[in-house]
């Protein structure tokens, strides 16, 4: 990213911004088995090359925002394979490496138009859990347990570099609210999305409205949103969230394909023909709001290719 060149003053100059899309997918494509506790967090075990190569694919695809592979990498979740934190740190840290070589190999190449940028994954407990519970936000922890969770696994994406944390597929407020304290603490700036129960309340059944307020008096929270959710609730939960807040909003929602938590598997698509494409879907969007708009599971390079094509992002003058 250029230097002095923010989320936020970014996006202050008027510019949106393309997000990558699916990084387990795309992984899964490259012979990856995913089917773990630690998702993609696995991979930077096993084979971290192919995470490089997943990000280089969506800087090419034209996307302009690329999300570590640290949405499951915590050191509760490696401790189960007996590694101790500093390692486990090392490995999120990692993940900021990867997509910051990414970044400069496409800029290098002159593969890339304006800013790259790399944000840091904070996933939420839920995804430790490893049990879809980050779809239902029925967990729950104090505000300094969820604290002492995700305060390690930030610090190291802050110290490693990471432009900006992605504060992503939160379903509960309380988690919300820890987080945010936590974003003041490192003084990083940020985005926070969400997963739905139905497009007025995220999945824990709050507001799209109260959750608006809340990150409303945070300076650091640059832009809020929605991911890793039905494509078709999109359009009026951003609705919402554009009455409730002046903060850009961001969406990045999955392929159209529909997810069942329990079982873990795709079904068909509940979208009508032809509202099945985030490239179909990004000038509603933008409509309400949308500055930064990629795709979750499901999505590829393909997808975020197409979409490009609609968003051209350029280099702040």
């Amino acid at each position: 990213m250029p230097q002095n060149t923010t989320l936020s003053t970014y996006l202050a100059s008027g510019k949106d911004l393309v997000l990558d899309g699916a990084l387990a997918t795309e992984l899964e494509a490259h012979g990856c088995d995913l089917e773990d506790a630690l998702w993609s967090a696995k991979v930077l075990l096993e084979q971290p090359h192919l995470i490089k190569q997943v990000h280089r694919d969506y800087f090419d695809a034209g996307a302009s925002v690329a999300i570590t592979a640290s949405y499951q990498a915590t050191p509760q979740g490696f401790a189960r394979r007996g590694l101790p934190a500093a390692e486990s740190l090392e490995l999120v840290a990692l993940s900021v490496r990867l997509a910051d070589e990414a970044r400069q190999e496409a800029v290098a190449e002159g593969s890339a138009s304006g800013p790259l940028m790399v944000a840091g994954s904070v996933g939420p407990y839920g995804a430790y859990l490893a049990d879809g519970s980050e779809y239902r936000g029925d967990y729950t922890l104090s505000a300094a347990e969820f604290r002492d969770f995700h305060r390690p696994r930030i610090a190291a994406l802050v110290e490693a570099g990471a432009d900006f944390l992605a504060c992503e597929t939160l379903p509960s407020y309380a988690e919300a609210e820890a987080l945010l304290a936590l974003v003041a603490e490192f003084d990083v700036e940020s985005w926070f999305t969400f997963t739905l129960r139905d497009s007025g309340h995220i999945s824990d059944g709050t507001p799209l409205a109260d959750v608006a307020a809340l990150l409303r008096a945070e300076p650091r929270v640059a832009a809020v949103g929605v991911n890793c959710v039905p494509l078709e609730l999109v359009t009026d939960a951003l609705g919402t969230l554009h009455n409730a807040t002046d903060a850009p909003l961001v969406a990045y929602p999955n392929s159209g394909e529909t997810y069942d938590a329990v079982t873990k598997t795709w079904g068909p698509s509940a979208s009508g023909p032809g509202e099945g494409t985030l490239a179909g879907n990004a000038a509603g969007w933008r409509g309400n709001g949308a500055r930064l708009i990629g795709g979750c599971c499901r999505t590829t390079p393909r997808d975020i290719e197409a979409l490009a094509a609609n968003m051209t992002p350029s280099d702040p003058a």
